[in-house]
């Protein structure tokens, strides 16, 4: 094969990669499990079935994007003080996870706790000084509920 296309075909795999983290039918890192399924299950708002799936990949995987994903399906099922267990379980093994922090802040407004919700938003701020979808997400979370309250 010419050496060209090797080239041009590494230069894709790693820019495949290395693409930022978004939201949860995102992939935010390489050794993750994979949550293909999952990601489908919460799309399709199967959030039931997400945690299932889930737990199963809890038995094998100790992973930041599996517990990111347990937080978020629990948080959308209604159990916030489950969610906010699994939010800090991704935080504890990579406290830069831009999903938790985005996730776990959403969390923080929905409770009232606006001040934790600020300090997710400035870590990701400087996580992302040239903004990204968590930081817009939560910045805008934050907002409706400033203009609520």
């Amino acid at each position: 094969m010419d050496k060209r296309w090797i080239g041009l075909a590494a230069g894709l795999l790693i820019s495949a990669l290395s693409s930022s983290a978004g939201a949860v039918d995102n992939l935010t890192s390489r050794d993750a499990p994979d949550l293909t399924s999952v990601r489908a299950k919460i799309k399709a708002k199967d959030y039931s079935g997400a945690l299932t799936e889930l737990n199963g990949i809890a038995q094998t995987f100790q992973h930041p994007d599996v517990y990111n994903l347990m937080g978020f399906s629990l948080r959308k099922s209604g159990d916030r003080a489950q969610a906010f267990t699994f939010y800090a379980k991704a935080l504890d093994f990579n406290p830069d996870h831009l999903g938790a922090l985005e996730y776990q802040g959403e969390l923080f407004v929905e409770t009232g706790q606006l001040d934790k919700a600020r300090a997710n938003r400035a870590r990701l701020q400087r996580l992302c000084p040239s903004g990204c979808e968590e930081l817009s997400d939560l910045e805008e979370a934050i907002e409706k509920a400033s203009k609520g309250s």
